[in-house]
């Protein structure tokens, strides 16, 4: 077996070096004591503890990191450290991981962790009639092995240098095996923070551990309080009015009210978040190549970043892989504002207009009805005729994305390439919302297998980018932005020099990272 490290891997393809340890950066200025209050949006009556189920960011920051935790954790600087195990090795193909757990762990009833555990809870995600959006990540563990109480054993069906990072992702959460049902109901985890009350999409109380096993290294709090408040308006009020310490995604229209409050502050993180039209290129007329290269050249990129993000972002090239990727390919040329090549594209469809259904709500992200509106603007001079649906907000994930032909959308972006690729484009994966398959996209399914398993950092980096590049000209979604996560803070919380980027309020581990000021 050879310890792999990220870092060897990717710069010189070699299989050497420590991966990753278990320590948490120590904090001397940080202090235990008080309650953290957070607003946030993302929230649903149908809210429940069950990891498969999550995908905003209100259950993601009230269970990863607070009520429970993963295998591993992305730090705020994009590093990679044991959560739940404390190191791996790998056989040289990376196909085989050998992950160490961390022992005297217990689970807030009092139940002691080990490997068990880690086989019950990642075999929910391929369990018969499980929708999972990990379930690719966990299909492709052909075996499960326990060799001690604090050791398991992966076999995947092919080589896969990104694995420890996957088993960072928030649905993949530890529960008590045999007890899982229990767990889900009470959130019964591992984390700093032991539920209080919960009451799905209204509010979540936890109170802190004592004597858990990252010991004064995080989790300063005394408690957490989340509020689901999805309206921006009432979430920034809460803040300026001091009923809460923070809040999330901010409204820019309203951001110099924000400002103008000394007791609080803006936090702003460039990160790979992006806003999002995908098209089903499974229906009519998105099947067609041309149609979708069509609408790319039909939307203002400059126009929507200056309007919507009022300059908070940059332009994005249909392509989920930013500059926050190690594999970004910055020298691919950019798709612009070019009505004539629209036209051409049309004429190649066989059609000299095109009339289309738009669905969108601030739901999916800020501005994005504002935004779907500036689209149907400047497609009008390609002659492309957008209907606007504006979809209510309640249930706009379970009712419109993935289900409605064009909609608009919002991604966090993913620490790696692949983990980006797989959980969106790959055929067949539950959250692939512009169903590209392998009958339009061959090329881009085989490269992704391939680079999965690739350890030569050069040789990644050329089919990385080849594959960014088929997206651009083929791909089913148009990207128009990346979004700086901008939120806010109430002056009596202090955070550490460095936030997160991966996902909103510092990789939604506020409740581990953040103390009173």
């Amino acid at each position: 077996m050879t310890r792999i490290s990220r870092r060897g891997l990717l710069t010189t393809g070699a299989a050497a070096g420590v991966l990753a340890a278990s320590g948490l950066p120590l904090r001397a200025q940080a202090k235990r004591g008080g309650r953290l209050r957070a607003a946030l949006s993302g929230a649903n009556t149908s809210d429940s503890w069950d990891g498969r189920t999550h995908s905003d960011l209100y259950m993601i920051a009230s269970a990863q990191g607070t009520v429970f935790d993963s295998l591993t954790e992305i730090r705020a600087d994009g590093s990679l450290v044991g959560e739940l195990a404390t190191d791996w090795e790998a056989t040289a193909d990376a196909k085989t991981w050998t992950f160490n757990l961390r022992q005297g762990v217990t689970f807030h009833n009092g139940k002691a962790f080990g490997a068990d555990d880690v086989i019950a809870s990642l075999q929910l995600h391929v369990a018969e009639g499980a929708k999972s959006a990990a379930k690719p990540i966990i299909e492709a563990i052909t075996e499960m092995k326990k060799i001690t109480d604090h050791q398991v054993q992966f076999t995947l069906a092919g080589g896969n240098a990104d694995f420890p990072y996957l088993l960072s992702d928030y649905h993949l959460l530890m529960y008590p095996a045999g007890q899982i049902e229990e767990a889900i109901a009470k959130g019964i985890g591992t984390g700093l923070y032991q539920v209080e009350s919960f009451e799905p999409g209204v509010r979540m109380v936890a109170t802190r551990v004592d004597n858990h096993y990252k010991g004064d290294e995080a989790g300063y709090f005394d408690s957490v309080e989340y509020i689901a408040v999805n309206d921006n308006t009432a979430r920034m009020n809460a803040l300026l009015t001091g009923q809460v310490d923070a809040i999330n995604r901010i409204d820019f229209k309203t951001e110099a009210l924000l400002k103008a409050n000394p007791m609080v502050r803006i936090q702003e993180v460039t990160g790979n978040q992006q806003y999002t039209f995908p098209m089903l290129t499974n229906v009519a007329p998105f099947s067609d190549v041309n149609v979708r290269r069509a609408l790319k050249f039909a939307i203002n990129r400059e126009e929507m970043v200056n309007k919507i993000l009022l300059g908070h972002g940059r332009v994005g090239n249909d392509t989920p892989i930013g500059p926050a990727n190690q594999y970004f390919a910055a020298d691919m040329e950019q798709t612009s504002y070019d009505p004539d090549k629209a036209k051409f594209y049309l004429k190649e469809a066989g059609m000299t207009s095109l009339d289309i259904d738009l669905s969108a709500s601030n739901a999916a992200f800020e501005g994005a009805v504002d935004a779907a509106q500036l689209y149907q603007a400047s497609a009008k001079s390609a002659g492309i005729n957008i209907n606007l649906v504006q979809e209510p907000a309640d249930g706009y994930w379970s009712n419109v994305w993935l289900k409605k032909p064009f909609c608009a959308c919002y991604w966090s972006g993913r620490a790696t390439e692949d983990w980006m690729f797989s959980s969106a484009y790959e055929e067949g994966v539950p959250w692939n919302d512009t169903q590209w398959g392998r009958e339009d996209s061959e090329r881009f399914q085989d490269l992704l297998i391939t680079a999965r398993a690739e350890l030569d950092s050069d040789k990644r980096r050329e089919m990385y980018g080849e594959m960014q590049q088929i997206l651009k000209d083929d791909g089913g979604v148009v990207l128009p932005m990346f979004a700086n996560y901008v939120q806010a803070v109430s002056n009596k919380v202090a955070n550490p020099d460095t936030v997160g980027n991966l996902w909103q309020m510092d990789n939604a581990r506020m409740a581990e990272r953040w103390w009173m000021a």
